[in-house]
């Protein structure tokens, strides 16, 4: 007969008289993560070091610390982040799709905008007045003495040719056209050619007159149109200096007003050679009316303070957008208008350039196109904003923003699952996230574990205000954090769990009026805790106290055997009996998965079904194939199956209807050789009614772990305390069924 489990076995409990201190009062908190050495140094080298590739992945599991450790880290460390500069976009004013990128010494952007600003207003009300100043009107003035002065002599002289030919020019407007031409002078009367024909054939002017008239306007058509050709060059050369002279008064008078902006601001001084280069060519003559103030105006899109911080940005949302910036789109009156340098946001990457961006990995990859976005920004150090895809069907041109220099450190935090799967997905991702920061879920209760979790205890007492504890509270909670852990030896470092746990013990103390929380107040929590989560659980017990679900606990039965499960609900695991039963006879089917041909056995639980194949034949030892069909099955359980915590159960039950012996006593998973391995969930796979009892009877209150195995027919029990075993038997001993576990999820 197997020996019972001691009590001080089940699970482990902290000696209250040991801990050095009445209440968290007496202590001081503990500000940083602990537990945490090795996360600790590898931040540390990833903050601090400025190769290339250096960023940083925190692979942890969430409550364990990871941004609080960073967050302190930071600004215990106060890195010294490169030269940051204010980034600004202007127009483009050779390709208006592409803004121009002006990057200008930190603080300089808001100088600049004012400035240009300035200068604007100057375009749109001062230069008019320079242009209609005396100065450049008596240059103009001189520019058309000059013209007239060259036009006299070349008409002077035409014009007195004429007279002595009675001839004169006049000048005719036809529509919006001039023409010069040549009329006859008679009785000192101009006459037009008609005129001049009707008195021909009235007898007016005898043929001789007239003939002469006629040879003379021929004659001087000649001379006339040189003349002509002559003037229209003189005033060509004449407003091309008059235009000079306004160009070069309107050049000099801008880059006068543009040298102080140029000196203050040198790394702008191409794009303010091309503003007075657009000014001149294209403003002065322009068709319709501008506005200085947008087409010289200044985006700014990301500026910094010389406080010699660095940049330390959380970026929750890490959409393409948000990582890279985004091109805003606007509606007008008549449709979308037309997107331009002033639309351009920054996002996330360009606000922590020259320092620290913070980002969930498992968000990052859930959003679509955002890994890609942030691949290619660390690959190039540049960032393109590009405009989203709206999907609009009226489709305008798109701007494409020149690129952004960045120097910016990436810190992802996510879980092991996450770190493999773009570890295996992207080949980039160790190129580029040289620096893995491993946090432990657990640290060693002794010799300091529980002095650690009082010293965090203390620090989230202090932040919140919440009442102190009492070291039985300390006590009770660090047991709490064993539970969690799953072990005798370990307490959790997921203190998100564990402050929860304080925050609602902390209510209970102030709904009592107590001052100081006391350990009941920790236990209470704790079953508060579950009971708000059991309610699956609760369904369950009522469905076996209805004989819905059918667990048969006395007797014997060939080839039947009672496992216990672990289901999870939320916050809470809890364990229930399941039925499993084994059937066999002639044939050559081998062993059948029920749950395998019915797809609902998970790939760890057919796995495990395998290995019983091999246990099966290392057993038999047959110098012949095995002839027979064998099934196993999960009776009433309509949902998926998962874990090879069953192994032993399954291989039990198979041995018990191939042998017709009901009387197998074994515990945990088994493999194909000798022994068994743990199984996980001990405390859950009987703590919410599923009953495991010992060979007398005894029912265990908290099981930690229990191996039973027979050999020769004699029982024999090997006992060892760790959280992650659980008892078992197979068979019947007395009028106990006592269960065997199994791994299942969602059955």
């Amino acid at each position: 007969m197997p020996d019972p489990i001691p009590l001080d076995k089940l699970r482990w409990s902290c000696d209250v008289e040991s801990l050095p201190f009445d209440s968290t009062a007496d202590l001081e908190p503990i500000l940083g993560v602990i537990g945490q050495s090795s996360a600790v140094e590898a931040l540390r080298f990833g903050l601090e070091c400025n190769a290339p590739g250096q960023n940083i992945f925190v692979r942890g599991l969430t409550g364990t610390g990871r941004m609080t450790l960073i967050g302190r880290l930071l600004e215990e460390l106060k890195p010294v982040c490169e030269i940051k500069k204010d980034h600004c976009y202007v127009h483009n004013f050779s390709d208006v799709d592409h803004p121009r990128l002006l990057s200008l010494p930190i603080g300089k952007a808001r100088a600049f905008r004012r400035r240009m600003q300035a200068f604007a207003e100057f375009i749109r009300d001062g230069l008019v007045e320079v242009l209609k100043s005396e100065a450049v009107d008596a240059r103009r003035k001189s520019v058309e003495r000059r013209e007239k002065a060259r036009i006299d002599a070349v008409t002077v002289p035409f014009e007195k040719a004429l007279r002595e030919a009675s001839l004169a020019l006049v000048t005719l407007q036809q529509g919006p056209v001039t023409q010069t031409t040549i009329f006859p002078v008679i009785n000192n009367k101009t006459l037009p050619p008609e005129e001049l024909e009707a008195m021909h054939v009235d007898g007016g002017i005898d043929e001789t007159e007239y003939q002469d008239l006629k040879a003379k306007i021929e004659l001087h058509r000649e001379s006339l149109d040189d003349c002509t050709e002559k003037i229209r060059a003189i005033r060509q050369e004449c407003a091309a200096a008059i235009q000079t002279l306004v160009e070069e008064t309107v050049r000099m008078v801008v880059g006068e007003f543009l040298v102080g902006i140029t000196k203050e601001f040198p790394a702008a001084e191409s794009y303010l050679k091309e503003v007075v280069d657009d000014v001149v060519d294209n403003r002065l003559q322009a068709a319709e009316e501008f506005d200085p103030k947008l087409v010289y105006g200044v985006n700014i899109l990301i500026e910094h303070t010389d406080d010699g911080h660095c940049p330390i940005v959380i970026e929750n949302t890490p959409t393409p957008g948000n990582l890279l910036g985004c091109v805003e789109r606007d509606w007008g009156a008549a449709g979308p208008i037309l997107s331009d340098y002033r639309m351009i946001r920054a996002g996330s990457l360009l606000r922590a350039d020259g320092g620290y961006l913070i980002l969930d990995a498992r968000d990052l990859i859930e959003e679509p196109g955002a890994w890609k976005a942030l691949v290619r920004t660390l690959r190039s150090s540049q960032v393109e904003i590009t405009p989203a895809n709206t999907g609009w069907p009226m489709a305008q041109a798109s701007l494409k923003p020149e690129p952004i220099p960045v120097s910016v450190r990436v810190i992802l935090l996510g879980d092991s699952a996450t770190y493999y799967l773009l570890d295996d997905a992207d080949p980039d991702f160790s190129h580029l996230f040289k620096v893995l920061a491993d946090f432990d879920d657990s640290i060693p209760h002794e010799p300091d574990g529980v002095l650690l979790y009082a010293g965090v205890l203390t620090r989230i007492i202090r932040e919140e205000g919440l009442p102190h504890m009492h070291r039985s509270a300390v006590a009770a909670i660090a047991e709490h954090g064993a539970r969690i852990a799953e072990s005798q030896h370990r307490l959790t470092t997921r203190f998100a769990r564990v402050a929860d746990i304080a925050r609602e013990a902390a209510y209970l103390c102030k709904k009592r009026a107590a001052t100081v929380v006391q350990g009941e107040d920790i236990r209470e929590a704790v079953r508060r805790t579950k009971s708000r989560a059991d309610l699956p659980s609760r369904r369950f017990q009522d469905l076996l106290r209805a004989g819905t679900i059918l667990i048969q606990t006395q007797g014997k039965v060939i080839g039947q055997i009672n496992g216990l499960a672990i289901m999870s609900a939320g916050p809470l695991t809890y364990g229930f009996p399941a039925r499993i039963t084994a059937s066999i006879g002639a044939g050559n089917a081998g062993i059948i998965n029920i749950e395998g041909r019915a797809d609902l056995s998970g790939s760890i639980h057919t796995k495990g079904f395998h290995i019983l194949g091999g246990l099966l034949r290392h057993l038999l030892q047959a110098d012949h194939p095995l002839a027979f069909s064998a099934s196993l099955t999960f009776e009433q359980s309509y949902g998926g199956i998962d874990g090879d915590s069953a192994s032993c159960a399954e291989i039990c039950c198979l041995l018990s209807a191939m042998t017709g012996v009901a009387d197998i006593e074994v515990a945990d998973e088994g493999g194909t050789r000798d022994g068994e391995a743990g199984c996980g969930g001990p405390g859950e796979r009987h703590a919410h009614g599923a009953r495991v009892v010992t060979a007398d009877r005894t029912v265990l209150s908290d099981v930690t772990q229990q191996k039973s195995v027979v050999a020769d027919g004699q029982s024999r029990q090997v006992q060892r305390a760790a959280g992650r075993e659980v008892l078992g038997r197979a068979g019947i001993d007395g009028d106990r069924v006592v269960g065997v576990g199994i791994g299942a999820r969602g059955g």
